[in-house]
């Protein structure tokens, strides 16, 4: 598609959002404050590096030879369901020497020990060691091929672990600085809390369903919240989520060709059974797009039963970049999925 074409859909779909700006704070009930649950120590140092970047700790050798190998497969593994293969963390290497006083402060670090002693290999999980917020592995074995076959073999617990950490950060930071109307906006049409990053201040409200987006121009991220009456567990399948997907971004998100609207790709979506904080969530992946039209992108999505008003509530991130790498855009959004506080949520955890 020319640029020049890809821009005109772009300006469409701001426009979409300044038509129907909702973002008033006039009435409506207020969410309550909550108490920060987090606290940073005055004497410990901000960690360095940005998100999803890994320093690895061990000799040159090591990271030239099995060692090394096993864990750039691991930590350059491609993240699932985005067009193009971008992989799952930023790998830098130092060695054992170099590993000072500045080099310590890295936010996300990975150490290989080769110790005799032990008679097989296993994770040691240290956090905030030399720095705020600060996640240091250290993989200890008693030979570096052993080493080697045991991090091939935990390449899941390893992945999901530094991701976890990530997305905790990120919706940490979130809780300190986020959009308080679309906050508010949320808190009055569905009594539940969700913090989305401050840029994405264009919002559009529908039948139980609200829509931000930010002011790209190359690009575009979104965030959308909707629900619907739980009848069933029999809702959380994937054939289900996609119809009722279709139904509400079709009803809500229009295309800028006449009679265009927003779909899911069928072919490329994925579901998943999670826990998180105790409470079942379905995450579904995959890939957006405009019917009769050829924009489209990734998205991810978070489905859970509000218990007290026996219903589902459904959050999504998803962006428009053609031409752009999307890893970061998206895990920004996901994170944000993550601060959704359901209706006497914050009772149950406390």
């Amino acid at each position: 598609m020319k640029v020049k074409y890809l821009m005109m859909l772009l300006a469409a779909m701001l426009m979409v959002f300044a038509s129907c700006d909702n973002s008033s704070d006039k009435g409506g009930k207020k969410p309550p404050v909550h108490k920060k649950r987090h606290s940073k120590s005055i004497l410990t140092p901000t960690s360095s590096g940005n998100p999803y970047e890994v320093m690895v700790v061990c000799s040159d050798s090591s990271f030239a030879g099995y060692v090394g190998q096993a864990l750039k497969e691991v930590l350059n593994r491609p993240i699932p369901m985005l067009p193009q293969d971008e992989p799952s963390f930023h790998v830098s290497h130092v060695t054992e020497k170099h590993y000072d006083r500045i080099t310590k402060l890295f936010r996300n670090i990975v150490k290989i020990e080769v110790n005799k002693h032990y008679s097989e290999p296993r994770i040691k999980l240290e956090r905030n060691v030399y720095s705020d917020p600060q996640l240091i592995m250290t993989i200890i074995g008693p030979t570096e091929n052993e080493i080697s076959t045991f991090i091939t073999e935990k390449t899941n617990f390893i992945i999901k672990y530094f991701s976890a950490e990530e997305i905790n950060r990120q919706a940490t930071a979130l809780e300190d600085s986020h959009n308080i109307k679309f906050n508010e906006k949320v808190y009055e049409m569905f009594d539940c809390e969700l913090y989305i990053p401050i840029d994405l201040n264009k919002m559009k409200v529908g039948e139980n369903f609200i829509w931000a987006s930010d002011d790209g121009m190359s690009s575009i991220q979104n965030i959308c919240i909707y629900s619907y009456p739980y009848v069933s567990q029999k809702v959380f399948n994937r054939g289900v989520y996609i119809a009722l997907r279709d139904s509400f971004m079709g009803a809500n998100i229009p295309g800028e060709l006449e009679g265009s609207v927003m779909s899911t790709n069928r072919d490329f979506v994925t579901v998943e059974n999670m826990q998180i904080q105790g409470h079942y969530v379905q995450e579904a992946r995959g890939f957006w797009e405009m019917t009769k039209d050829v924009m489209g992108g990734p998205f991810v999505a978070h489905s859970q039963v509000d218990t007290i008003n026996n219903r589902v509530i459904v959050v999504e991130g998803f962006v428009y970049a053609p031409d752009k790498m999307k890893r970061t855009m998206m895990r920004r959004l996901e994170a944000a999925l993550y601060t959704l506080k359901l209706p006497g949520k914050e009772e149950r955890e406390e």
